[in-house]
């Protein structure tokens, strides 16, 4: 089955099939205009196309893969040293760029997406084999990482998806993430074309352009989420979906109770990574248990194990690895990085701390480097404790980091964005609620916690400061 299998097979005409921001086309339309940017593709193995919120971007990525190249996405506030390195490490034979936009320095041939043009060439499906899209970790260490992601992964990512939260044709599609990443471009641009439901893309994604949207599954981030469920009449306008979907950081519990009751909908959490695609998620028909993630989707295996690589108990807190058919092919040009990620069994090291309960239900802790604190010989999740710091009615946003200690080895230090708050009250307000263990030593009052495009909190950066 083709990779983009509703796209290449539909012949409805009907307009808005897919929008982005203002503009849209129909399912024959978006065909058509990107068989004609597939066409200018003959030949070219790889292609980077500025991923930018618009119509110009989805038509360029369905028209590198229609002509069977593998699709570099380029975040468009990237800088000039990061955008150089993503177009060298790819071997990028052509850049595409919106007719009569102005081509990067230093980029290979400007190949133009001009909207205007059609094309009714029927371009070969390629082999599931073949790469679809090469994506750049924003890695904490070092140049960012080319992720080798192949045909048959997206599609089996996206049809566990279709299974797990019975996703349609019938549906409508909303969000407003970034098409560079997993969530905004696979997820919401890759899905409705293989599935068939219909994509709005709102622009930038505040709360009232989602109210707005009269969508039936809408994805967002926690950062989404939260302003959402501060803006009442947004979040109450959502009760006519069908789905909420949450990704890419874990949604705070306070959040999640806040759309239960304000929209009428338990959000369904999901897990994956740029390596993995998505690989656990809760599901439609089943439960949503706030702090959780579901199960693994078909074909995918799981396993939690301690630092000697020994698997673990269920509820034991460990390092989480999966293995199935969504997984990349590898790092490009990092053999080393690559062999790094695997285990001798072929198992894919996450990086990321778990529990997974005896159900077989998932808990996400955080990454192994910044969310496990190693305290006095306790392991302290950060997260337990940011849902303890986001129950205080002062507390705004949370991030908790580990530091260094000199008799503990490490302390849990608290960033805290809030207003009228005591550092010495918010230390309390935690003990009263936890294990004392797992009080923060330190509160640090701050104006803002430095977030990615994807509103994941860098702590990394606090670790550092």
């Amino acid at each position: 089955m083709p990779l983009l299998s509703w796209l290449s097979e539909s012949t409805d005409e009907r307009p808005e099939a897919v929008r982005v921001d203002d503009r849209s086309a129909s399912w024959v339309e978006l065909r058509r205009m990107a068989a004609a940017v597939a066409d200018d593709l003959r030949g070219v193995g790889r292609v980077a196309v500025p991923a930018t919120p618009t119509l110009e971007t989805v038509v360029g990525v369905v028209g590198g893969l229609l002509a069977g190249a593998a699709v570099v996405p380029v975040p468009p506030d990237a800088g000039p040293v990061e955008r150089d390195h993503i177009l060298r490490d790819s071997g990028a034979e052509a850049l595409l760029t919106p007719a009569g936009g102005e081509p990067f320095d230093s980029a290979p041939p400007a190949v133009p997406v001009d909207l205007a043009r059609r094309s009714d060439t029927r371009h070969p499906e390629s082999d599931p084999a073949a790469t679809a899209l090469i994506l750049y970790t924003s890695g904490t260490t070092g140049a960012p990482k080319g992720a080798v992601l192949s045909r048959r992964a997206v599609a089996a990512c996206l049809d566990g998806l279709a299974d797990a939260w019975s996703w349609t044709p019938d549906d409508r599609l909303v969000h407003g993430l970034p098409l560079f990443h997993v969530h905004g471009l696979v997820l919401g641009v890759l899905g409705p074309l293989r599935l068939g439901s219909r994509l709005h893309h709102v622009g930038r994604p505040r709360p009232e352009r989602y109210a707005a949207a009269g969508g039936s599954l809408y994805f967002g981030v926690p950062t989404i989420w939260s302003r959402v469920a501060a803006d009442r009449d947004a979040a109450r306008a959502l009760r006519g979906a069908r789905l909420l979907v949450s990704g890419s950081a874990a949604l705070p519990e306070p959040v999640f109770a806040a759309l239960a009751d304000l929209a009428g909908h338990r959000v369904v959490e999901r897990y994956g990574m740029t390596e993995t695609l998505i690989t656990v998620s809760a599901r439609a028909d089943g439960p949503r248990r706030p702090g959780t993630v579901g199960q693994p989707l078909p074909g995918v295996r799981t396993r939690v194990v301690d630092e000697h690589g020994d698997p673990l108990p269920a509820g034991t807190m460990g390092e989480l690895q999966v293995r199935g058919g969504t997984l990349f092919d590898g790092y490009l040009h990092r053999p080393d990085a690559d062999a790094a990620s695997r285990t001798r069994d072929g198992w894919f090291r996450t990086g990321d701390v778990a529990t997974v309960g005896p159900d077989g239900w998932h808990r996400i802790v955080g990454r192994a480097a910044t969310d496990l604190i190693k305290s006095g010989g306790y392991r302290i999740g950060t997260g337990e404790v940011e849902d303890a710091l986001l129950a205080h009615p002062g507390v705004r946003e949370a991030a908790v980091v580990g530091t260094p200690h000199p008799d503990l080895g490490q302390q849990v230090t608290a960033y805290v964005v809030g207003d009228d708050l005591r550092e010495a009250d918010l230390i309390d307000f935690v003990a009263r609620q936890l294990s004392v263990h797992k009080r923060p030593r330190q509160v640090r009052l701050v104006d803002a916690l430095p977030r990615n495009a994807m509103g994941k909190v860098q702590k990394n950066l606090l670790v550092q400061e």
